[in-house]
Protein backbone atom coordinates (compact mmCIF):
# COMPACT_ATOMS: atom_id res chain seq x y z
CA UNK A 1 0.00 0.00 0.00
CA UNK A 2 0.85 3.57 -0.77
CA UNK A 3 0.82 6.34 2.08
CA UNK A 4 1.73 9.14 0.04
CA UNK A 5 -1.21 11.15 -0.83
CA UNK A 6 0.37 14.11 -2.88
CA UNK A 7 2.54 17.29 -2.79
CA UNK A 8 1.31 20.67 -2.07
CA UNK A 9 3.12 23.86 -2.17
CA UNK A 10 3.79 24.94 1.27
CA UNK A 11 2.99 28.50 0.46
CA UNK A 12 0.02 28.35 -2.02
CA UNK A 13 -1.21 25.04 -1.43
CA UNK A 14 -1.15 23.94 -4.89
CA UNK A 15 -1.14 19.85 -5.28
CA UNK A 16 1.33 18.51 -7.11
CA UNK A 17 1.59 15.01 -9.00
CA UNK A 18 4.00 12.79 -6.89
CA UNK A 19 4.43 10.35 -10.06
CA UNK A 20 6.50 13.26 -11.78
CA UNK A 21 10.07 14.48 -10.56
CA UNK A 22 9.25 17.51 -9.15
CA UNK A 23 11.44 20.68 -7.85
CA UNK A 24 9.54 24.01 -6.96
CA UNK A 25 5.93 24.52 -7.12
CA UNK A 26 4.62 25.28 -10.62
CA UNK A 27 2.54 28.40 -9.57
CA UNK A 28 4.45 30.26 -7.24
CA UNK A 29 7.99 28.81 -7.02
CA UNK A 30 7.89 27.83 -2.98
CA UNK A 31 8.53 24.78 -1.93
CA UNK A 32 6.76 21.63 -1.20
CA UNK A 33 5.94 19.11 1.00
CA UNK A 34 4.70 15.67 0.87
CA UNK A 35 1.59 14.36 2.23
CA UNK A 36 -0.09 11.34 3.48
CA UNK A 37 -2.64 9.65 3.87
CA UNK A 38 -2.91 9.34 8.14
CA UNK A 39 -5.76 7.13 7.88
CA UNK A 40 -4.15 4.59 6.03
CA UNK A 41 -0.52 4.91 8.17
CA UNK A 42 -2.95 4.15 11.65
CA UNK A 43 -4.61 1.11 9.91
CA UNK A 44 -0.87 -0.62 8.43
CA UNK A 45 0.82 0.09 11.63
CA UNK A 46 1.45 0.72 15.42
CA UNK A 47 3.82 1.95 17.68
CA UNK A 48 3.99 -1.63 19.19
CA UNK A 49 4.55 -2.60 15.45
CA UNK A 50 7.80 -0.48 15.34
CA UNK A 51 8.93 -1.77 17.88
CA UNK A 52 10.02 -5.16 16.26
CA UNK A 53 11.54 -3.69 13.34
CA UNK A 54 15.01 -3.53 12.97
CA UNK A 55 16.93 0.18 13.39
CA UNK A 56 17.05 2.45 10.80
CA UNK A 57 15.07 5.14 9.05
CA UNK A 58 13.22 3.26 6.84
CA UNK A 59 11.65 1.59 9.79
CA UNK A 60 8.98 4.51 9.55
CA UNK A 61 8.39 3.21 6.04
CA UNK A 62 4.30 4.44 6.00
CA UNK A 63 5.64 7.94 7.03
CA UNK A 64 7.94 8.02 4.14
CA UNK A 65 6.95 8.61 0.22
CA UNK A 66 8.17 5.13 -0.58
CA UNK A 67 5.81 3.27 -3.27
CA UNK A 68 4.72 0.17 -2.07
CA UNK A 69 7.78 -2.59 -3.04
CA UNK A 70 10.10 0.85 -3.63
CA UNK A 71 13.60 -0.58 -2.59
CA UNK A 72 15.25 2.50 -0.91
CA UNK A 73 19.01 3.34 -1.62
CA UNK A 74 20.37 3.33 1.58
CA UNK A 75 23.44 2.40 3.65
CA UNK A 76 22.03 1.80 7.29
CA UNK A 77 21.47 5.43 7.92
CA UNK A 78 19.21 6.85 10.66
CA UNK A 79 19.03 4.92 13.83
CA UNK A 80 21.35 7.09 15.36
CA UNK A 81 21.56 7.66 19.08
CA UNK A 82 19.75 10.14 21.58
CA UNK A 83 22.74 10.63 24.60
CA UNK A 84 22.51 11.52 27.78
CA UNK A 85 25.19 13.91 28.41
CA UNK A 86 25.08 13.93 32.37
CA UNK A 87 28.22 15.14 32.71
CA UNK A 88 28.03 18.50 30.82
CA UNK A 89 24.65 18.72 32.48
CA UNK A 90 26.17 18.41 36.12
CA UNK A 91 28.10 21.36 35.10
CA UNK A 92 25.63 23.43 33.48
CA UNK A 93 22.74 22.29 36.22
CA UNK A 94 20.44 21.22 33.32
CA UNK A 95 19.62 17.70 35.06
CA UNK A 96 18.06 16.77 31.61
CA UNK A 97 20.20 17.77 28.78
CA UNK A 98 20.28 14.94 25.93
CA UNK A 99 22.52 15.15 22.04
CA UNK A 100 20.73 13.30 18.95
CA UNK A 101 24.23 12.26 17.23
CA UNK A 102 23.79 12.39 13.91
CA UNK A 103 27.43 12.24 13.17
CA UNK A 104 27.25 8.19 13.09
CA UNK A 105 25.31 8.08 10.06
CA UNK A 106 26.87 6.68 6.93
CA UNK A 107 28.67 9.94 5.73
CA UNK A 108 29.74 11.02 9.39
CA UNK A 109 26.36 13.56 8.96
CA UNK A 110 22.45 13.98 9.04
CA UNK A 111 23.04 14.13 5.38
CA UNK A 112 22.92 10.91 4.86
CA UNK A 113 18.50 10.73 5.38
CA UNK A 114 17.79 13.43 3.11
CA UNK A 115 20.12 12.40 0.13
CA UNK A 116 19.23 8.86 0.47
CA UNK A 117 15.52 9.65 0.26
CA UNK A 118 15.58 12.25 -2.23
CA UNK A 119 18.21 9.84 -4.25
CA UNK A 120 15.54 7.04 -4.30
CA UNK A 121 13.01 9.25 -5.45
CA UNK A 122 14.91 10.49 -8.33
CA UNK A 123 16.13 7.34 -9.33
CA UNK A 124 12.47 5.71 -8.99
CA UNK A 125 11.10 8.82 -10.61
CA UNK A 126 13.46 8.46 -13.87
CA UNK A 127 16.61 10.86 -13.25
CA UNK A 128 19.21 10.40 -15.33
CA UNK A 129 22.05 12.49 -13.71
CA UNK A 130 22.11 14.28 -10.55
CA UNK A 131 23.46 17.84 -9.30
CA UNK A 132 23.59 19.57 -6.41
CA UNK A 133 25.57 22.67 -4.91
CA UNK A 134 26.76 21.87 -1.15
CA UNK A 135 28.77 23.90 1.39
CA UNK A 136 30.64 20.09 1.31
CA UNK A 137 28.96 17.70 3.72
CA UNK A 138 25.76 17.53 0.88
CA UNK A 139 27.65 16.95 -2.06
CA UNK A 140 29.57 14.04 -0.39
CA UNK A 141 26.44 12.26 0.84
CA UNK A 142 24.63 12.90 -2.69
CA UNK A 143 27.99 11.38 -4.25
CA UNK A 144 27.72 8.13 -2.06
CA UNK A 145 24.12 7.56 -2.19
CA UNK A 146 24.14 8.10 -6.11
CA UNK A 147 26.69 5.31 -6.66
CA UNK A 148 24.90 3.39 -4.42
CA UNK A 149 21.98 4.13 -7.35
CA UNK A 150 23.73 3.71 -10.23
CA UNK A 151 23.49 7.46 -11.23
CA UNK A 152 26.24 9.92 -12.16
CA UNK A 153 26.32 13.26 -9.90
CA UNK A 154 27.64 15.95 -10.25
CA UNK A 155 29.01 18.50 -7.30
CA UNK A 156 29.44 22.53 -7.34
CA UNK A 157 31.24 23.65 -3.93
CA UNK A 158 33.00 26.67 -3.01
CA UNK A 159 36.47 26.68 -3.25
CA UNK A 160 36.87 26.46 0.90
CA UNK A 161 35.09 23.42 1.04
CA UNK A 162 36.89 20.94 3.33
CA UNK A 163 39.19 18.46 1.81
CA UNK A 164 37.45 15.32 3.61
CA UNK A 165 33.93 16.33 2.26
CA UNK A 166 35.81 16.67 -1.39
CA UNK A 167 37.51 13.69 -1.38
CA UNK A 168 34.12 11.82 -0.18
CA UNK A 169 32.62 13.12 -3.70
CA UNK A 170 35.31 12.77 -5.95
CA UNK A 171 36.12 9.01 -4.01
CA UNK A 172 32.69 8.48 -4.71
CA UNK A 173 33.07 9.25 -8.75
CA UNK A 174 31.25 12.26 -8.70
CA UNK A 175 32.54 15.04 -10.77
CA UNK A 176 33.44 17.78 -8.16
CA UNK A 177 33.70 21.37 -9.25
CA UNK A 178 34.77 24.72 -7.15
CA UNK A 179 33.76 28.07 -7.85
CA UNK A 180 34.71 31.35 -5.74
CA UNK A 181 31.84 32.34 -3.47
CA UNK A 182 29.31 30.68 -1.38
CA UNK A 183 26.58 27.70 -1.79
CA UNK A 184 24.15 30.64 -2.93
CA UNK A 185 26.72 31.08 -5.94
CA UNK A 186 26.78 27.42 -6.36
CA UNK A 187 23.14 26.83 -6.61
CA UNK A 188 22.80 30.02 -9.23
CA UNK A 189 25.13 27.87 -11.40
CA UNK A 190 23.42 24.24 -10.95
CA UNK A 191 20.01 26.03 -11.69
CA UNK A 192 21.55 26.83 -15.28
CA UNK A 193 23.60 24.25 -15.92
CA UNK A 194 21.01 21.24 -14.52
CA UNK A 195 18.40 21.42 -16.62
CA UNK A 196 20.39 22.05 -19.56
CA UNK A 197 21.71 18.82 -19.38
CA UNK A 198 18.68 17.48 -18.60
CA UNK A 199 19.74 16.20 -14.77
CA UNK A 200 18.19 16.65 -11.63
CA UNK A 201 18.66 19.46 -9.04
CA UNK A 202 19.32 18.51 -5.70
CA UNK A 203 19.58 21.80 -4.02
CA UNK A 204 18.24 22.12 -0.25
CA UNK A 205 14.10 22.08 -0.13
CA UNK A 206 13.68 22.63 -3.73
CA UNK A 207 12.51 18.72 -4.11
CA UNK A 208 10.16 17.79 -1.36
CA UNK A 209 11.82 14.86 -0.87
CA UNK A 210 15.06 15.49 1.48
CA UNK A 211 12.75 16.69 3.96
CA UNK A 212 11.16 13.37 4.51
CA UNK A 213 14.25 11.78 4.92
CA UNK A 214 15.34 14.56 7.26
CA UNK A 215 11.88 14.27 8.89
CA UNK A 216 13.15 10.97 10.19
CA UNK A 217 15.29 12.97 12.70
CA UNK A 218 11.63 13.75 14.42
CA UNK A 219 10.19 10.65 14.19
CA UNK A 220 12.82 8.72 15.76
CA UNK A 221 13.25 11.14 18.70
CA UNK A 222 9.67 10.79 19.56
CA UNK A 223 10.09 7.36 19.92
CA UNK A 224 13.36 7.12 22.17
CA UNK A 225 11.63 9.89 24.37
CA UNK A 226 8.50 7.02 24.65
CA UNK A 227 6.52 9.25 22.19
CA UNK A 228 6.70 12.56 23.47
CA UNK A 229 8.84 15.79 22.86
CA UNK A 230 11.72 17.53 24.69
CA UNK A 231 10.69 21.12 25.95
CA UNK A 232 13.49 22.45 23.90
CA UNK A 233 15.36 21.75 21.03
CA UNK A 234 18.00 23.63 19.36
CA UNK A 235 18.99 23.40 15.99
CA UNK A 236 22.18 24.29 14.28
CA UNK A 237 20.27 26.07 11.10
CA UNK A 238 21.83 26.59 7.47
CA UNK A 239 19.31 25.56 5.20
CA UNK A 240 16.81 24.57 8.09
CA UNK A 241 15.74 21.03 5.98
CA UNK A 242 15.71 19.26 9.18
CA UNK A 243 14.27 22.03 11.53
CA UNK A 244 11.20 21.75 9.00
CA UNK A 245 11.67 18.44 8.81
CA UNK A 246 11.39 17.20 12.91
CA UNK A 247 8.91 20.13 13.29
CA UNK A 248 6.66 18.05 10.69
CA UNK A 249 7.53 15.11 11.95
CA UNK A 250 5.73 16.08 15.27
CA UNK A 251 2.70 17.58 13.65
CA UNK A 252 1.98 14.14 11.73
CA UNK A 253 2.13 12.39 15.16
CA UNK A 254 0.14 14.60 16.36
CA UNK A 255 -2.46 13.90 13.96
CA UNK A 256 -1.92 10.29 14.20
CA UNK A 257 -2.33 10.72 18.09
CA UNK A 258 1.13 9.13 18.86
CA UNK A 259 2.65 11.98 20.31
CA UNK A 260 0.05 14.52 22.81
CA UNK A 261 2.75 16.56 23.77
CA UNK A 262 2.81 19.91 21.48
CA UNK A 263 6.23 20.31 19.55
CA UNK A 264 9.39 21.36 21.18
CA UNK A 265 10.25 24.97 21.02
CA UNK A 266 12.73 25.10 18.38
CA UNK A 267 16.02 27.45 18.70
CA UNK A 268 17.56 28.18 15.29
CA UNK A 269 21.70 28.81 16.05
CA UNK A 270 23.66 30.57 13.00
CA UNK A 271 27.37 32.06 12.79
CA UNK A 272 27.48 35.77 13.94
CA UNK A 273 29.05 35.95 10.54
CA UNK A 274 26.43 34.34 8.75
CA UNK A 275 22.60 34.51 10.23
CA UNK A 276 19.96 35.81 7.76
CA UNK A 277 17.74 33.86 9.72
CA UNK A 278 18.15 35.29 13.15
CA UNK A 279 18.59 38.88 11.91
CA UNK A 280 14.93 38.51 10.57
CA UNK A 281 13.82 36.89 13.43
CA UNK A 282 14.87 40.00 15.67
CA UNK A 283 13.31 42.29 12.39
CA UNK A 284 10.12 40.25 12.97
CA UNK A 285 10.12 40.04 9.32
CA UNK A 286 8.54 36.65 7.88
CA UNK A 287 10.75 35.96 5.20
CA UNK A 288 14.87 36.36 5.29
CA UNK A 289 17.04 38.63 3.09
CA UNK A 290 20.26 37.46 1.86
CA UNK A 291 23.37 38.16 3.95
CA UNK A 292 26.42 39.91 2.56
CA UNK A 293 29.86 38.57 2.68
CA UNK A 294 29.10 35.46 4.58
CA UNK A 295 32.12 34.31 6.77
CA UNK A 296 32.14 31.53 9.33
CA UNK A 297 34.47 28.67 9.61
CA UNK A 298 31.34 26.45 9.90
CA UNK A 299 30.56 25.16 6.37
CA UNK A 300 27.17 23.90 6.86
CA UNK A 301 26.23 27.18 8.06
CA UNK A 302 27.76 29.42 5.23
CA UNK A 303 24.00 29.67 3.64
CA UNK A 304 23.71 33.36 2.89
CA UNK A 305 20.32 32.77 1.78
CA UNK A 306 17.98 29.97 2.96
CA UNK A 307 15.63 28.96 0.43
CA UNK A 308 12.97 28.05 3.29
CA UNK A 309 13.81 30.79 5.34
CA UNK A 310 9.97 32.16 5.22
CA UNK A 311 9.11 28.34 6.71
CA UNK A 312 12.11 28.18 9.28
CA UNK A 313 10.74 31.69 10.50
CA UNK A 314 7.33 29.92 10.73
CA UNK A 315 8.96 27.14 12.92
CA UNK A 316 10.06 29.45 15.26
CA UNK A 317 6.35 31.44 15.55
CA UNK A 318 4.04 28.38 16.12
CA UNK A 319 6.88 27.11 18.57
CA UNK A 320 7.47 30.24 20.39
CA UNK A 321 11.16 29.44 19.13
CA UNK A 322 14.13 31.66 19.33
CA UNK A 323 16.94 32.31 17.05
CA UNK A 324 19.88 33.09 18.42
CA UNK A 325 24.08 34.03 16.90
CA UNK A 326 27.18 32.99 18.01
CA UNK A 327 30.85 34.02 17.46
CA UNK A 328 33.52 31.79 15.97
CA UNK A 329 35.35 31.30 19.39
CA UNK A 330 32.44 30.54 21.24
CA UNK A 331 31.92 27.71 18.28
CA UNK A 332 35.62 26.26 19.01
CA UNK A 333 35.19 26.63 22.94
CA UNK A 334 31.85 24.91 23.06
CA UNK A 335 33.62 22.32 20.59
CA UNK A 336 35.83 21.47 22.92
CA UNK A 337 34.05 21.79 26.38
CA UNK A 338 31.75 18.64 24.50
CA UNK A 339 34.62 16.67 24.12
CA UNK A 340 36.23 17.30 27.28
CA UNK A 341 33.27 16.52 29.07
CA UNK A 342 31.47 13.43 27.19
CA UNK A 343 33.73 12.52 24.54
CA UNK A 344 31.90 13.33 21.64
CA UNK A 345 34.06 14.97 18.83
CA UNK A 346 31.36 16.78 16.85
CA UNK A 347 31.17 19.17 13.82
CA UNK A 348 31.49 22.95 14.21
CA UNK A 349 27.93 23.87 13.33
CA UNK A 350 26.79 21.05 15.74
CA UNK A 351 29.32 23.24 18.02
CA UNK A 352 27.10 26.07 17.27
CA UNK A 353 24.40 24.47 18.96
CA UNK A 354 26.17 24.00 22.30
CA UNK A 355 27.30 27.44 22.37
CA UNK A 356 23.86 28.72 22.03
CA UNK A 357 22.81 26.54 25.04
CA UNK A 358 25.86 28.15 27.04
CA UNK A 359 24.73 31.39 26.26
CA UNK A 360 20.89 30.91 27.21
CA UNK A 361 22.05 29.26 30.29
CA UNK A 362 23.65 32.26 31.53
CA UNK A 363 20.81 34.61 30.12
CA UNK A 364 18.89 32.61 32.30
CA UNK A 365 16.89 31.48 29.60
CA UNK A 366 16.05 28.17 30.20
CA UNK A 367 14.64 25.71 33.09
CA UNK A 368 16.73 24.07 35.10
CA UNK A 369 14.87 20.44 35.15
CA UNK A 370 13.76 21.49 31.26
CA UNK A 371 14.44 18.43 28.68
CA UNK A 372 16.56 19.69 26.17
CA UNK A 373 17.83 18.03 23.19
CA UNK A 374 21.16 19.27 20.96
CA UNK A 375 20.63 18.14 17.65
CA UNK A 376 24.56 17.22 16.55
CA UNK A 377 24.41 17.22 12.67
CA UNK A 378 28.00 15.92 12.06
CA UNK A 379 30.78 14.04 12.81
CA UNK A 380 34.05 16.70 13.59
CA UNK A 381 36.39 14.38 11.68
CA UNK A 382 35.06 15.64 8.37
CA UNK A 383 36.08 19.06 9.48
CA UNK A 384 39.65 20.60 10.28
CA UNK A 385 39.84 19.79 14.01
CA UNK A 386 40.18 23.42 16.38
CA UNK A 387 43.48 24.80 17.28
CA UNK A 388 45.19 22.87 19.65
CA UNK A 389 48.28 22.82 21.66
CA UNK A 390 51.44 20.22 19.64
CA UNK A 391 51.14 17.20 22.14
CA UNK A 392 53.96 16.47 24.39
CA UNK A 393 57.29 14.77 23.16
CA UNK A 394 58.64 12.55 25.45
CA UNK A 395 62.16 12.48 23.59
CA UNK A 396 65.10 12.43 25.40
CA UNK A 397 67.15 10.01 28.21
CA UNK A 398 64.99 6.95 29.50
CA UNK A 399 66.12 7.54 33.10
CA UNK A 400 63.83 10.95 32.97
CA UNK A 401 60.80 9.75 31.34
CA UNK A 402 58.83 8.79 34.54
CA UNK A 403 59.54 12.57 36.04
CA UNK A 404 58.47 14.24 32.33
CA UNK A 405 55.35 12.53 32.40
CA UNK A 406 54.71 13.27 36.34
CA UNK A 407 55.45 16.87 35.60
CA UNK A 408 52.97 16.70 32.63
CA UNK A 409 50.33 15.29 34.52
CA UNK A 410 50.85 17.09 37.20
CA UNK A 411 51.24 14.51 39.39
Amino acid sequence: MAFLSHVECSVCGHRHDPKQILTICEKCGQMLVARYHLDRVAAAVTKDDLRRRPPGMHRFRELTPLDDGEEPVTLGEGGTPLLSLARLGSHLGLGRLLAKDEGQNPTGTFKARGLGMAVTKARTLGAKGLMIPSAGNAGGAAAVYGARAGLPVAVVVPRDTPEAAVAEAMLAGARVFTIEGTIATAGKVVARVAPALGWFDLSTLKEPYRLEGKKTMGLELAEQLEWSAPDVLIYPTGGGTGLIGIWKAYRELSELGWVKDRPPRFVAVQAEGCAPVVKAWAEKSPVTAPWEKPTTNAPGLRVPSPFAGRQILQVLRETDGDALAVSEAEIVEAQKLLARTEGIWTAPEAAAALAALLRLKDEGELEPGGRIVLLLTGAGIKNPPPPLPPPRDLTGPEESLLKRVQAALAL
